[in-house]
C-alpha cells in the first residue's frame, strides 16, 4: 500500500491506475460509475475508451450541476440507498465528495460495491471528519457554517450540502470498513482542497481550523482536509463476497 500523508495530485494517481486498469484488459472499453456526480470532478479519460454513468442525491443544486456535465454518457438521481446499481456492471466507481454528506455512508458503499467487478477499482475523494476543516464543517451552527461557505465555488461547483460525516469517512474507518470485506487499499493520499479555504472567508476559515487544531492538540490536523485512496476488489473467489 501506498500511504502518503501530503499534498499529492490525486489526478494524477487516479489516471495512472485508470489507465493500468484499460491496459490490463487490452483496451477493452472500460465501464466507469461516478457516484456523487453532482460535484464537478471528472476523471482525466484521454484516449481511453469508456463509458460513464453518473448517481446521485434528487436534490436541486445537485440537478442543475449534473445537468450542466458533459463527460456523462448517462445518470440517474434519487435516494443511493435504492437508486439502481447493476451488479458487477462497472470497471472502475469513482466516489467524490459523497460520503462525508450523506446518512449510513456504509450501506451505500456496500451497494456501489456490489456493482464492481472482480479486480474493478474504487477511486473515493472525501473529506477527512478527523482533520481540522472536517471537525468544522460538521459542528459548526449552520449560520457561521454558511458565512464561512457562502461564494467559494467554482463555476459548475455546489454549495454547501449538509454534512453528516460518518464514521467510515476517516482515513482510519475507511480502513477498517475494507479490511471487513477483503479489499486492498493501494493508494492513500492527503491533501488541502476544502472549498472554505480558498473562498472569499477563506482567513475565516484558516482561523476556525487553526483553533481546532490548537484545541485538540494536534489530533484535529489543519495541514490537510481530504483523503484520496484508491481500492481494489479482489479477484480471488474465496474473498468475502460482496
Amino acid at each position: 500500500m501506498s500511504e502518503v500523508r501530503s499534498v499529492v495530485s490525486q489526478d494524477d494517481m487516479f489516471s495512472r491506475r485508470i489507465r493500468e486498469q484499460w491496459t490490463g484488459q487490452s483496451g477493452r472499453r472500460l465501464d466507469i460509475l461516478v457516484a456523487g456526480c453532482g460535484w464537478p470532478d471528472p476523471l482525466n479519460l484521454e484516449r481511453i475508451e469508456a463509458r460513464v454513468i453518473g448517481i446521485d442525491e434528487d436534490l436541486p443544486t445537485l440537478r442543475a450541476s449534473t445537468s450542466a456535465r458533459k463527460d456523462l454518457d448517462s445518470w440517474a438521481l434519487g435516494d443511493l440507498r435504492s437508486v439502481p446499481v447493476p451488479p458487477r456492471a462497472f470497471d472502475v466507481v469513482h466516489v467524490s465528495f459523497l460520503l462525508e454528506r450523506i446518512e449510513h455512508p456504509e450501506l451505500v458503499l456496500d451497494r456501489l460495491l456490489t456493482g464492481l467487478r472482480p479486480g474493478g477499482l474504487l477511486l473515493m475523494r472525501m473529506r477527512d471528519r478527523a482533520s481540522a476543516y472536517g471537525t468544522c464543517d460538521r459542528l459548526l451552527p449552520s449560520g457561521l457554517r454558511r458565512l464561512l461557505w457562502r461564494g467559494f465555488a467554482p463555476e459548475g461547483a455546489v454549495g454547501p450540502l449538509p454534512p453528516f460525516y460518518g464514521e467510515v469517512t476517516s482515513r482510519e474507518g475507511m480502513h477498517s470498513f475494507c479490511l471487513t470485506r477483503g479489499l486492498m487499499v493501494t493508494d492513500d493520499v492527503s491533501a488541502v482542497s476544502g472549498p472554505a479555504l480558498s473562498g472569499p472567508r477563506r482567513g475565516l476559515a484558516r482561523l476556525a481550523c487553526s483553533l481546532v487544531e490548537s484545541a485538540s492538540r494536534g489530533r484535529r490536523s489543519a495541514a490537510h482536509d481530504e483523503i484520496a485512496m484508491v481500492v481494489r476488489k479482489p479477484q480471488s473467489h474465496f474473498a468475502r463476497l460482496i
